[in-house]
């Protein structure tokens, strides 16, 4: 098949990098603009947009999609199919119509269960015991096309975002090679999303990010695994020239009794509203994260520290 491939950041970078492999032929790559990254905030390409040149593959990081210019232009490429793969920018008909065989999305929940930006995020902050990658056939609303493929991934008890976002991506890449090849012969099936279960993965806010202790440590736990590595959950350290913002990156439930914010032994278990939770990797603003046992050796942090 000829395609398209629309995404922009490493979840997209891995599935575009699966198509390569596989040979398929793509015919453009489409990403967010370049932006500002790094200390010098020099404009830098997207990761998909990087692997895509790294290919010699032709890239438009177009603003926007709806301009009567992009449309046609994409309408020119003579698709057989566009794959999108958290592009950042919701598609118009015109677009979506234009290939021959339709446009298709690798979506990185069980739908129509988390619908929407955050996904992965969302559902360790949830709870959820499982999650998953789908592909589906686009429409012109919010992740509510008929779903093609799916496979299910257990979410455990210290999966955070960053690592489920890794796994997935793997899952999902080779997901979308398994199922190309049935779009192209037409023997892909189609089975619509049930009516009943849909829920939406809001994007992360920054105000979300602050710790709670005052919530139940099972809610925190998840929040801050669900926030690990970006934007990262964080809290404030007492400290000689006053509070310090750590992000905690990684923790565990423990049952344990407390003031909620209060450190209950010298090794970062901290009470909450019920329960606790035991700090295991954090980063000092400024600084690299840390596994706890480093991060004490460098700061301690006795039983009795009230966290805020």
């Amino acid at each position: 098949m000829r395609l398209a491939f629309l995404g922009t950041p490493d979840f997209a970078r891995i599935a575009l990098a699966r198509l390569i492999a596989d040979g398929c032929e793509i015919a453009c790559v489409y990403s967010q603009p370049p932006a500002p990254r790094g200390r010098g905030q020099a404009l830098q390409p997207s990761a998909a947009h990087a692997l895509a040149l790294e290919h010699g593959l032709t890239v438009r990081t177009p603003v926007s999609m709806r301009g009567p210019d992009e449309i046609a232009a994409f309408q020119a490429l003579g698709l057989d199919a566009a794959v999108v793969v958290a592009f950042g920018q919701i598609l118009p008909a015109e677009v979506l119509d234009a290939p021959r065989l339709g446009a298709f999305n690798l979506h990185g929940s069980l739908l129509p269960r988390w619908r929407g930006a955050a996904p992965i995020q969302r559902a360790i902050m949830a709870g959820d015991p499982v999650t998953g990658v789908q592909v589906m056939r686009m429409s012109e609303g919010l992740d509510e096309g008929p779903v093609l493929a799916s496979e299910t991934l257990r979410i455990g008890p210290l999966d955070t975002a960053g690592a489920l976002h890794d796994r997935m991506a793997q899952a999902g890449a080779e997901l979308l090679s398994r199922t190309l090849p049935l779009i192209a012969a037409g023997t892909a099936t189609e089975t619509p999303q049930a009516e009943a279960g849909v829920t939406y993965a809001k994007k992360i806010r920054p105000k979300e990010a602050r710790i709670d202790w005052r919530k139940p440590a099972a809610e925190v736990d998840r929040k801050i695994r669900g926030l690990s590595p970006f934007p990262g959950a964080w809290f404030t350290l007492p400290g000689d020239r006053g509070p310090v913002r750590v992000k905690a990156l990684l923790s565990a439930f423990e049952e344990a009794d407390g003031a909620a914010g209060e450190v209950l032994d010298d090794a970062l278990l901290v009470a909450c509203g019920a329960g606790a939770v035991r700090l295991l990797r954090v980063q000092r603003e400024g600084r690299g994260p840390q596994d706890a046992g480093a991060f004490l050796r460098g700061a301690a942090v006795p039983a009795g520290t009230r966290l805020s």
